[in-house]
């Protein structure tokens, strides 16, 4: 058998299966039966199935329908008139699990399991402006009596050659197969075995979706954490639905308005800091209301504790905005201005930050930008050239309300500063409830564990309740008993 071997250090911690021997032991279990189609980079994935030897057992049919009339006749016409849609992948799997099943008699093939494996991919274009990206998964049984399940993934290249874009998307056509079957019982894995064979420089995974009996327990928020967790992509979002969302899909020539914080828990401060700001943001020219995205974006540093992230602390997280009807972002920007490049890769619309005093004192601070060779004016310079605002929410420093006009940044940095300020990339947020300031989520998060009474009026409405039904942020009514007594 063909190993590849991963190490850690100098220690072998895993024997990774060549794509030879993934495809051959797909192709010798006499139960797995289905079809490939593949739109847009070749048949590149059953390929890898015909040369390991075997096939004939697996592969009912191989197809590419490369012309769009074709394509349309086949699956049916998008009503955005685009191909390489998360719509069309899911219609060509349904198609074709459709026709395994018409054309295959269950009384002939009693213990047959059926899938049905596509993709839909533009690779790298001519004039290598845009590199590609594309859409894969597939539908598949792993008994022959269950209903289907179902694995999606978005994927962008970063290669620059189209050949090397086609043989990269073969291989992770091979692990999603393989996975599918071998490694379903454990997601994260499964997840971590896409890049068998494969580097993060060749192909960012930045959305996947599991679904059907087998995945009834997967949180797909909770994958789209291990996506960033594992390095495959840079951000991730999900809707207040808790469905992962394409950040290209929801992001492209929107205005944006973005929350950073912990969240941990989302305070009445949090949401009024939103609201407010949002009201300031619509008002502003370029910025039209149907055209605006507001993200709260937690970032990977937001979510460790002792160095590893704590995974039911994110989900507690999540439950809570998704509650308030917020879309989520997770991220590994831990600078400002990463977050603001990461947005313009989709828009050139104006875009706001909000963010309280400190954390504004904060990017003011020459440590954070020491690994760029242009220190802080590099660091600036991507952050205030784009078209946007900083909105300032304030802050109660023993008694006296500090906003954009009295904040204390460090001496060498106070005309870096003024220049912003003074030029309307820094405004304040002028209408705010007074009581809000006194609202901290580091306090609130301490009474919540110990059971101490008076949490629950500083949280938005609704939210104390969930946090008591499901126990979230280590609640225990038998603390707030003991208290009590």
């Amino acid at each position: 058998m063909g190993l590849d071997i991963k190490l850690k250090g100098d220690r072998v911690i895993e024997h990774v299966p060549s794509l030879k021997d993934k495809a051959l032991r797909i192709n010798l279990n006499e139960n797995i039966y289905g079809t490939f189609a593949e739109i847009g980079a070749g048949q590149e994935t059953v390929r890898h199935f015909f040369r390991s030897g075997g096939s004939s057992g697996t592969i009912a049919k191989a197809m590419s329908a490369y012309d769009k009339d074709f394509s349309d006749a086949i699956y049916g016409i998008e009503e955005d008139g685009r191909y390489v849609t998360e719509s069309r992948l899911k219609k060509m799997l349904s198609h074709e699990v459709d026709l395994i099943e018409k054309r295959l008699d269950r009384d002939k093939h009693p213990n047959k399991i059926f899938f049905s494996y596509a993709n839909t991919v533009a690779t790298i274009d001519f004039a290598k402006q845009f590199k590609g990206h594309g859409w894969v998964g597939i539908k598949y049984q792993v008994e022959p009596d269950e209903d289907y399940n179902e694995i999606t993934l978005h994927i962008r290249f970063k290669e620059t050659d189209a050949r090397l874009q086609q043989e990269t998307l073969g291989i992770l056509g091979v692990n999603l197969i393989y996975g599918a079957y071998y490694k379903y019982g454990d997601p994260k894995k499964l997840l971590r075995y896409l890049y068998d064979h494969l580097d993060k420089d060749q192909l960012e995974i930045d959305t996947i979706n599991f679904s059907g009996p087998s995945f009834a327990n997967v949180d797909n928020r909770l994958m789209s954490l291990q996506l960033v967790k594992n390095g495959m992509t840079d951000a991730v979002m999900f809707g207040p639905d808790g469905h992962n969302i394409l950040p290209a899909a929801v992001l492209y020539k929107r205005n944006i308005l973005a929350l950073r914080g912990s969240f941990r828990p989302v305070t009445k401060v949090n949401m009024d800091m939103y609201e407010k700001s949002l009201e300031m943001f619509i008002e502003e020219n370029k910025v039209e209301k149907e055209n605006t995205f507001v993200i709260f974006e937690i970032t990977l540093s937001n979510l460790r504790s002792e160095g590893e992230i704590d995974e039911r602390d994110f989900m507690d997280r999540a439950e809570l905005l998704c509650s308030l009807g917020q879309t989520v972002m997770i991220s590994n920007f831990q600078e400002y201005y990463k977050v603001v490049e990461y947005f313009s890769s989709y828009t050139k619309a104006r875009m706001g930050l909000v963010m309280g005093v400190n954390n504004l004192v904060d990017i003011f601070d020459e440590k954070y930008y020491r690994h760029l060779s242009g220190g802080i004016l590099e660091a600036f310079g991507k952050l205030f050239y784009r078209d946007l605002k900083v909105y300032l929410y304030p802050m109660e420093d023993n008694g006296e309300i500090v906003t954009s006009q009295n904040l204390k940044v460090h001496p060498r940095m106070k005309e870096l500063y003024k220049f912003f300020a003074y030029n309307g990339k820094v405004v304040d947020v002028p209408v705010y409830d007074p009581e809000n300031l006194k609202i901290f989520s580091r306090e609130v998060l301490r009474m919540i564990g110990t059971g101490i009474p008076g949490w629950e009026r500083m949280l938005p409405q609704g939210t104390a309740e969930l946090i008591k039904q499901h126990k979230l942020f280590g609640y225990d009514p038998t603390k707030v008993l003991e208290k009590a007594q």
